[in-house]
């Protein structure tokens, strides 16, 4: 909810970097106290955030450019809303999360035939029936925004292995709170207008991207998703953190993962 009611507010400025219609009507409708739970949205926290929406979408519309009919896996998805923006009226999209969210989902939500829903607690490595479940001769892109910094280091590093094994020839995007942040969550930061984060016991700075490399034999690559330049001093800071020496260790990271044959070799 926090993170839909801070989107919805940056897609309703004139001047937004995030059109996001269904983000929008989602807040105006749901039966939610937004403002008295969760303060009032501060603009700076709502164009980061659509930033970084906007980057995993720019990953999702090169994937479907190279794989038009392929299935992007949207793990613990909420109520994101990048289905909306990016469908290429070909893309079979699969929403995995647990079985509250999914149902609030197919209440509020519009569903078509190529979007399914799947019931699973991907923090459980017990739980994997969501991977039996997808065909990934078309291409497969599993997207994890705002969810692994959630899961502890280990059933990361499995949850990452797993998809490698399953998904041959495929991709993994996912985002990563610094270290830093990480401790300062887990001693019950708070944000703007007193809400409290829930803890994040995963962070990872940039330099140890590369050992992710090592998790299984079949991940090939591992790149940096920049964020876009936004609006103001808040999206040029956002997008250029990374040559930034007071921010470059504390920026929250986007990751994409290349996966090839198992045994292959590594780019």
């Amino acid at each position: 909810m926090w993170t839909l009611y801070h989107r919805a507010a940056e897609a309703a400025r004139k001047d937004s970097v995030l059109p996001d219609p269904q983000a929008v009507r989602l807040v105006n409708q749901l039966d939610f106290p937004f403002r008295q739970r969760l303060g009032r949205p501060r603009p700076w926290v709502a164009q980061i955030l659509a930033l970084r929406a906007l980057a995993f979408d720019g990953v999702v519309r090169a994937f479907l450019s190279a794989r038009p009919g392929g299935t992007v896996i949207a793990l613990g998805e909420g109520l994101e809303t990048t289905f909306w923006r990016v469908d290429n009226g070909q893309v079979c999209w699969v929403s995995v999360d647990l079985a509250g969210p999914l149902e609030l989902r197919t209440r509020v939500l519009p569903h078509g035939t190529r979007q399914r829903l799947v019931s699973c607690d991907v923090s459980s490595d017990s739980d994997s029936r969501w991977m039996d479940m997808v065909d990934p001769s078309h291409g497969v892109l599993v997207t994890a925004q705002g969810l692994l910094m959630y899961l502890d280091a280990a059933r990361v590093h499995q949850l990452i292995a797993a998809c490698a094994e399953s998904f041959p020839g495929g991709m993994m995007v996912f985002d990563t709170v610094s270290r830093r942040i990480s401790a300062w969550l887990r001693t019950g930061g708070k944000g703007m207008g007193g809400y409290t984060f829930p803890p994040m016991p995963w962070g990872m700075d940039p330099d140890e991207r590369r050992m992710l490399r090592t998790v299984h034999p079949a991940i090939t690559a591992t790149r940096d998703i920049p964020v876009p330049v936004g609006r103001g001093l808040t999206g040029q800071l956002v997008s250029r953190a990374s040559a930034l020496p007071v921010l470059r260790n504390s920026r929250p990271l986007i990751t994409c993962l290349h996966f090839g044959a198992v045994g292959s070799a590594k780019a």
